[in-house]
C-alpha cells in the first residue's frame, strides 16, 4: 500500500512540475491573488478524475481512438495560440498595464473557463494522467488505487504550493516590467506548446 502510494506521488509530481500552460496560468493567478482557490481546486480535481479514469482502464481505449486525439490536438492548439497572443500583447504594450501592474482583473467565470480549457483541451494532460499514469498504475495490481491516491495527492500538493505560494514572489512583481516579462514567458510557453501539438499531427 505505502509503496504504491509513494510511487504514485513521485511519478505524479515528476509529470506536473514543469513549465506548461496549466502551471503558467496557476502561477499568474497566484501572483495576482485572484480566484486562486477555485483555480487550484479545479486543477487538482481534474487530475484526480483523469487519473482515476486511467486506472479504471480508459487509457487503453484512448490509445485506440486516434481521431479523438487529433481533434483535441487541433482544438487545444487553437486555444493556446489565442491565449498566447493575448499574453504577448500584454507584454508588448505597456499601456495595458498603466492602471494595474497585474493587468485588468478577471472574473471568477473567466478564470474557471480558462483553467478548464487549459486542462481539458491539452492532449498532454490525457497522455500523462490517463494513459501513462493509468498504464503504470495497472502494474501495481491490487495497490493500483493507492497509486492513484498518491498521484492525485501529488497534484493537490503541487497546485496548492504553486497557487498559494506565488504570493511570496509578489515583491519581484512590484514593477510593471516584471509582469511584462512574465507575460512574455507565458506567451512563448503557450505558443510553443501549440506548435508542438500541431507538429504532432504531421506524418513521420
Amino acid at each position: 500500500m505505502l509503496t504504491s502510494l509513494l510511487a504514485g506521488l513521485g511519478l505524479g509530481l515528476s509529470l506536473i512540475i514543469a513549465i506548461g500552460a496549466q502551471n503558467a496560468f496557476v502561477l499568474r493567478q497566484g501572483l495576482r491573488r485572484e480566484h486562486v482557490l477555485p483555480v487550484v481546486a479545479i486543477c487538482a480535481a481534474a487530475d484526480a478524475l483523469l487519473i482515476t479514469l486511467g486506472i479504471a482502464g480508459l487509457g487503453a481505449i484512448i490509445q485506440q481512438a486516434e481521431w479523438l486525439l487529433v481533434v483535441v490536438r487541433i482544438g487545444g492548439a487553437a486555444f493556446l495560440i489565442w491565449y498566447g497572443v493575448r499574453a504577448g500583447i500584454r507584454a508588448l504594450r505597456p499601456s495595458t498595464l498603466d492602471t494595474d501592474p497585474a493587468g485588468a482583473p478577471t472574473t471568477v467565470r473567466s478564470a474557471v473557463l480558462t483553467v478548464l480549457a487549459l486542462t481539458f483541451l491539452n492532449p498532454h494532460v490525457y497522455l500523462d494522467t490517463v494513459v501513462l499514469l493509468g498504464s503504470i498504475g495497472a502494474t501495481h495490481g491490487d495497490g493500483r488505487w493507492w497509486f492513484a491516491v498518491g498521484a492525485a495527492l501529488g497534484s493537490v500538493l503541487w497546485f496548492s504550493a504553486l497557487g498559494f505560494g506565488a504570493r511570496m514572489l509578489r515583491p519581484l512583481f512590484a514593477k510593471p516590467v516584471s509582469w511584462r516579462i512574465l507575460d512574455g514567458v507565458i506567451a512563448v510557453v503557450m505558443i510553443g506548446i501549440a506548435v508542438s501539438l500541431l507538429l504532432g499531427l504531421l506524418p513521420r
